[in-house]
């Protein structure tokens, strides 16, 4: 699922937080909960018992009959789509959380986005869902298995987040649901990509993340990218093909350089609220981008989904390329 590549998300959202400190301070499914509550877990599909799973590492883990207390760091969107919530919320530096999950998650303690023992102690979970292999690398696994049955979702450094609703939706006893969630979301991509076709043609895209004096480019297969590109039909720019191909994280740093060879027919711009893309790049280059010039270069707040993967991060991406592109 990876919304970021673990290390470069951590450093750019720190770099991002420092950013912001020293200038002045630092769609979701219709079954997701209307409250958040710390000690609260949906109802499973049929009546809960105690299951042993093999995880994606190969894991034989004994699944509890109904956990109450889960932590799924960087597994929350999932986790809230089949309608749980959990003990805690993944966080990094400064309390940053998944902003567009808030509305379900308000009022969730945080944790670090490491998991330091003492702080997953102190929320004694009776489960705990690791998004990928990297989490527990090392003797991390042994020591998070003895405080709680511990299950490995993915093994990869980018895992299919589909896989991962269907991996998490199985361990919870929602497989059903999980199914439907999906189901519900390829119905939504269809018919964008089908009206995306009749408005504008095989026109191409790009989103790119502005942090201060640094851009960033998305990758094509993942993120907002894979919502673009594979699950909309909008054609891949040459300078988003070159960065995917050359590195495995889902945004990678893009040079002046490589922004004023940006030939995208949209754009989609990552900043911060409050700040503009013309006062910190040059406008030269700024304005020599396609999508700049033809008015096709929107806004999107970094407190959006679009940093994001998973189904809720994705139904709101694509709301917000179908209300900006179908209007324009």
């Amino acid at each position: 699922m990876y919304r970021f590549n673990k290390s470069f998300g951590a450093a750019a959202l720190l770099l991002s937080a420092a950013l912001v400190t020293s200038a002045c301070s630092s769609a979701v499914p219709a079954n997701t909960p209307s409250s958040a509550g710390s000690e609260t877990a949906a109802p499973a599909d049929t009546a809960a018992t105690e299951r042993t799973l093999k995880d994606s590492m190969g894991h034989e883990v004994k699944i509890p009959a109904n956990p109450q207390r889960i932590i799924a760091s960087y597994l929350e969107d999932p986790l809230v789509a089949l309608g749980v919530t959990p003990v805690a919320q993944w966080s990094i530096g400064k309390g940053n959380v998944q902003d567009y999950l808030q509305d379900k998650l308000k009022g969730v303690p945080t944790i670090s986005s490491e998991l330091p023992y003492e702080a997953v102690i102190n929320f004694t979970p009776d489960l705990l869902l690791m998004d990928s292999a990297e989490m527990v690398a090392g003797e991390k696994y042994n020591q998070y298995a003895q405080i709680a049955p511990t299950y490995v979702v993915g093994n990869a450094q980018n895992n299919d987040w589909r896989e991962e609703l269907k991996s998490v939706g199985n361990v919870l006893g929602k497989s059903d649901q999980a199914e439907q969630v999906l189901a519900d979301y390829e119905t939504k991509a269809k018919n964008a990509k089908q009206q995306l076709q009749q408005t504008i043609g095989n026109k191409s895209a790009a989103a790119i993340w502005i942090s201060g004096k640094n851009v960033f480019i998305v990758n094509q297969n993942l993120s907002s990218g894979d919502v673009m590109y594979k699950d909309l039909g909008m054609s891949v720019p040459e300078v988003v093909k070159k960065a995917s191909a050359s590195s495995q994280a889902n945004w990678s740093a893009l040079s002046l350089e490589g922004l004023s060879e940006l030939d995208a027919d949209y754009l989609f711009v990552i900043i911060k609220d409050g700040e503009s893309q013309e006062n910190n790049i040059s406008p030269a280059v700024w304005n020599s981008i396609p999508a700049v010039k033809s008015g096709h270069a929107y806004t999107m707040s970094l407190n959006s989904s679009w940093l994001y993967t998973g189904p809720i991060a994705n139904s709101m991406i694509i709301d917000d390329i179908m209300k900006n592109v179908t209007a324009s």
